[in-house]
């Protein structure tokens, strides 16, 4: 696998010509080749991370009663009337997108060199929005809206003893439960450089790269194209994105090893590990244990993802309970495991992260988050349609804030069918989060004590 220069928490670069599911795949053959299925490294460059520090903003408001129901209902029918206006269109799969073949030219002395990209942009409409005085958990007064979402174009090499890697363009996520961000150029220390990895394979077996590396933690990634779903998960929102550092991968046999040394999540302090063990039984299955901790200790003054409002520049990971401190400072351990059977995959994920005391830096109490969840794809036959779901469930423990508001619980469902046809594809996609403990903040809707969000999108884009 590679290692890349890239930004946010976008995870690995991807291959656009060889789209699994999962988080970004590796621009790398050898990562390929070891989970030709899902191989997400977790939430892969998630500028969701940035918005996270966003919510916190909204805990300075109050909890009153009940967010308007009626607004759920409303989102709920007008997503049944984008997906079935999307039907009558035609678009592509959902769960994993069928890439174009890169564009191949004689680069010289350099070889045969790739380029490729993808473009997505959507239209959403939220529950559970406030208003402009009581923006709510949510921390909008805006109902409907749309976004552009990921634009990408790579160059690469990808054969012989030096490979590299360049991606430039705008990256975000679409987390359940969260307001939509803009797509932004200034979440990484690398600006608009997404990815740009330099990589010595001196076997088939055996690769180390060193950049802006992608993440392996998760099935996720922040690319939509993908995904099983244009909506991300609990999992994905608290996870690393890319990092300064080295890589080295290494397979054997069925196994395939891939270690990572670096700042991680940005931050320009070079004390976070990670690693990612692969077990590939057959075609159909594959096991992917991951984890990652911070060795040392990321103080205050370090800088953090930016996101469109606040560039990297300005962004620091802070102190306290609200701050970027505990995730940064975290340690990690995850799996999922993929399974297909004909058209149908399914992929369990499990993932436990969590921060110890270190008064340091503000973490005055232990605190972490459980997520686990079950993605599914389902590919109908040779038609250009396919659907994409997941359930979800969490729970943050402590006072530390890792998703909507400390010590809060819950369970998402999402539902996303996909039309493809070529370089184009239109996806629909409707989710569904309900809080069981609010925790320690406020609610959806103006009077802060909602429980329910539902967030509906259409998306379409190209890939080439």
């Amino acid at each position: 696998m590679e290692l890349v220069l890239g930004t946010g928490r976008n995870k690995v670069s991807t291959d656009f010509s060889s789209m699994t599911t999962g988080q970004d795949t590796d621009d790398d053959p050898l990562g390929a080749s070891l989970s030709t299925l899902f191989r997400g490294y977790g939430a892969d460059n998630r500028q969701a991370a940035v918005s996270k520090l966003s919510r916190s903003s909204a805990m300075r408001h109050l909890p009153q009663s009940f967010a308007n129901p009626g607004k759920l209902t409303a989102i709920a029918m007008l997503y049944l009337g984008v997906g079935t206006c999307a039907m009558r269109m035609t678009v592509g799969k959902a769960f994993a997108f069928d890439g174009a073949s890169p564009i191949t030219f004689d680069a010289g002395p350099l070889g045969p060199l790739q380029i490729s990209g993808g473009m997505t942009g959507y239209t959403y409409a939220l529950s559970g929005t406030g208003d402009a005085a009581r923006p709510g958990l949510l921390g909008t007064d805006r109902s409907f809206g749309d976004e552009f979402l990921n634009g990408l174009i790579r160059l690469r090499k990808s054969d012989g003893l030096i490979q590299f890697t360049v991606q430039m363009g705008s990256t975000t996520s679409l987390t359940l439960g969260t307001e939509p961000s803009r797509s932004s150029v200034q979440t990484l220390s690398t600006g608009p450089l997404y990815a740009g990895s330099l990589i010595i394979a001196p076997t088939s077996n055996f690769k180390i790269s060193a950049g802006l590396v992608g993440s392996v933690e998760g099935y996720e990634s922040t690319l939509d194209w993908n995904n099983t779903d244009l909506l991300t998960t609990d999992i994905f929102y608290v996870q690393n994105s890319k990092s300064v550092g080295v890589t080295a991968t290494y397979k054997i046999g069925a196994i395939t090893v891939k270690a990572i040394f670096g700042d991680g999540f940005d931050t320009g302090v070079w004390n976070f590990a990670q690693a990612l063990v692969t077990y590939t039984l057959n075609s159909d299955n594959s096991l992917n244990i991951y984890g990652a901790s911070n060795l040392g200790r990321t103080n205050p003054g370090a800088h953090f993802y930016g996101s469109a409002s606040l560039p990297y520049s300005r962004s620091f990971v802070g102190s306290g309970p609200t701050s970027a401190a505990a995730l940064v400072n975290s340690n990690m351990i995850g799996a999922y495991y993929s399974f297909t059977k004909g058209n149908l995959t399914l992929v369990p994920e499990v993932q436990y992260v969590y921060a110890k005391i270190d008064h340091k830096i503000g973490l005055d109490k232990a605190s972490g988050n459980l997520g686990a969840a079950l993605f599914a794809d389902y590919k109908f036959g040779k038609s250009p349609w396919s659907i994409g779901a997941w359930a979800e469930c969490f729970s943050s423990n402590g006072p530390d804030l890792w998703f909507i508001n400390p010590r809060s619980k819950g369970v998402g469902l999402s539902i996303s069918p996909t039309w493809q046809r070529k370089y184009l594809f239109v996806r629909a996609s409707l989710g569904v989060l309900r809080l069981i403990d609010i925790g320690d903040g406020i609610g959806y809707g103006s009077k802060g004590s909602g429980r329910d969000q539902a967030t509906a999108a259409l998306g379409a884009g190209f890939l080439f």
